[in-house]
């Protein structure tokens, strides 16, 4: 199922999508995605999509970031497969939902897409080896970067954490298997990036339980697994998409 966090009539719900219907569910999102009978959070008020604000999924305590994880981005750089993930993290100020902004820093040249799948926790996760039973679902995620100052700066967090930096969404597709899905990325509808996760070198098992070694996972976190080969500049005034097989498309504008 997919499911998304909205806002209609002036307050936050979480529901599930169904067509073009949104079904609103008398839970958080949580509780959404680790529930084995759905049938029992039902609520009897179904909204048109067209008619609520899609929100970001989840609301993160943290994003850990996996650097340099697709066999077909390391040949385009020419670089030596990792021998375990290169992680960094981002801050939940970046966050952002479906058709947010994207704000274009001042301090900046180069700001960068990096269309990735998103690894939702469903649970406090720390030294795991059943990476599975703590995966609540997959979204989409848009890894923005200034460039510029990611080549200028020693370590990454400037370059990664600018608010508006994450945008995540539409929603959370739980019953996903993650190792066949066509990733791609459009910039003013024009394909930047495509490729499948069949293509990365540490799959999103692996990911959770390597992150979980180093530190403790809690619902609602997010593991970005990597991005494909095409990564790219976007200019201010441009509508960037992340699309990935089976959960949907995620669409911010530069502004």
């Amino acid at each position: 199922m997919k499911i998304i966090q909205f806002k209609a009539n002036g307050k936050e719900k979480v529901g599930i999508i169904e067509e073009k219907n949104i079904t609103e569910l008398s839970c958080s999102v949580i509780e959404a995605i680790n529930s084995s009978n759905v049938e029992n959070i039902k609520k009897d008020k179904i909204y048109d999509i067209n008619d609520i604000k899609i929100n970001s999924p989840v609301s993160p305590s943290k994003m850990v970031c996996v650097g340099l994880n697709y066999k077909d981005h390391a040949a385009e750089l020419k670089m030596d497969l990792p021998d375990e993930p290169i992680i960094f993290l981002k801050p939940p100020t970046a966050v952002i939902g479906h058709l947010g902004n994207i704000i274009y820093p001042d301090s900046s040249n180069q700001v960068d897409y990096e269309a990735e799948l998103g690894i939702v926790v469903s649970k406090k996760a720390k030294n795991v080896s059943d990476a599975e039973e703590y995966i609540g679902g997959y979204t989409a995620f848009n890894d923005v970067t200034a460039r510029d100052l990611q080549r200028k700066d020693t370590q990454w967090t400037r370059a990664k954490s600018f608010d508006t930096f994450a945008p995540i969404g539409p929603c959370i597709e739980t019953e996903l298997d993650p190792s066949n899905l066509n990733i791609s990325l459009k910039l003013n509808g024009e394909f930047k990036q495509k490729s499948n996760t069949k293509n990365m070198i540490f799959d999103v098992y692996e990911l959770v339980e390597f992150v979980s070694d180093i530190m403790t996972l809690y619902p609602g976190d997010i593991i970005a697994t990597g991005t494909p080969p095409g990564v790219g500049p976007m200019n201010i005034g441009d509508t960037v998409e992340v699309e990935i097989e089976k959960i949907g498309r995620l669409r911010n504008f530069i502004r």
